[in-house]
C-alpha cells in the first residue's frame, strides 16, 4: 500500500486555510503546514496556526518572506531575517519539534535551497529539514493538479506532496482528490519518507551537498 504525506506551503491564508482545514477534518486526515512568518504577524494568522496545531497537524517554518531561496540570498543576515524571525513568531505557538522547509522557487531541488549559514543554524537549533518528492503544481493548474498528483503517488511507495493553502491553488480540487486517493487505497500519514529529511533534529543524516550553495 502506497503512503501519502500531504503538506501545505505558504499560508496561513485567512480565507483558504480554514477551508483546507475543514476539508481535511471532513476526511479525518492530518497534514503538514509550512508557514510564512509574514503571515504570523497578524492575530488571525496566529489563530489559524493554533487551530491547525490543535487539530493535530504538523507545523513548520517556511521562511519569513518566501522571496529568495536561502542559497541565493546575498544578505549577510538572511538566516536571521528568514528563519529566526519566523521562529520568534512560531515558537510561542509550536515550540517543538522544530521543522523547516526551504523555499525551492517553483518546487525545484538544488544548491539554491540552503546556504552554509542556514545549515549551521538548523544544526545548532535542532531543526529537521523537510524536502519533497511531488510538486503537482496546484498554483499553476488549480483544477487539473490532481491528475499529476495521483500519477506521482503511483510512481513511488511514499509520496511527500507539496500543495499550497493560498488563493487559486489546491482548494477547489482538494476534496475530490482526497476521495480519489482513498478509493485508490492510498494510506495517509504525517511521517516523511527518509530521503526527504536530510537533517533530523540537527543531525545531517543524508548527503546535502547537492542542496547547499558553495560558500556563505
Amino acid at each position: 500500500m502506497s503512503l501519502l504525506t500531504l503538506s501545505f506551503d505558504n499560508g496561513p491564508d485567512p480565507d483558504v486555510t480554514p477551508r483546507v482545514l475543514d476539508t481535511l477534518a471532513s476526511h479525518a486526515l492530518t497534514a503538514q503546514f509550512f508557514v510564512l512568518g509574514k503571515h504570523l504577524v497578524t492575530e488571525e494568522g496566529r489563530r489559524l496556526v493554533a487551530r491547525a496545531r490543535d487539530e493535530g497537524h504538523v507545523i513548520g517554518n517556511h521562511s519569513f518572506t518566501h522571496a529568495v531561496p536561502l542559497g541565493e540570498d546575498p544578505r549577510p543576515d538572511a538566516v536571521e531575517a528568514e528563519i529566526v524571525a519566523t521562529d520568534a513568531l512560531l515558537a510561542p505557538l509550536v515550540p517543538a519539534p522544530k521543522w523547516f522547509r526551504p523555499f525551492g522557487g517553483g518546487g525545484k531541488l538544488g544548491p539554491h535551497l540552503l546556504s552554509q549559514r542556514a545549515v549551521g543554524h538548523l544544526r545548532a537549533h535542532g531543526y529537521s529539514c523537510v524536502l519533497w518528492n511531488s510538486v503537482p503544481g496546484d498554483w499553476l493548474d488549480p483544477k487539473g493538479w490532481p491528475e499529476k498528483a495521483l500519477a506521482d503517488c503511483a510512481a513511488r511507495a511514499h509520496t511527500l506532496m507539496v500543495l499550497h493553502d493560498i488563493p487559486n491553488a489546491c482548494l477547489e480540487a482538494l476534496d475530490g482528490f482526497l476521495h480519489r486517493a482513498k478509493d485508490l487505497g492510498l494510506r495517509f500519514t504525517t511521517e516523511c519518507p527518509s530521503d526527504c529529511v536530510p537533517i533530523v533534529e540537527g543531525r545531517i543524516v543524508r548527503d546535502i551537498s547537492g542542496m547547499v550553495a558553495a560558500g556563505g
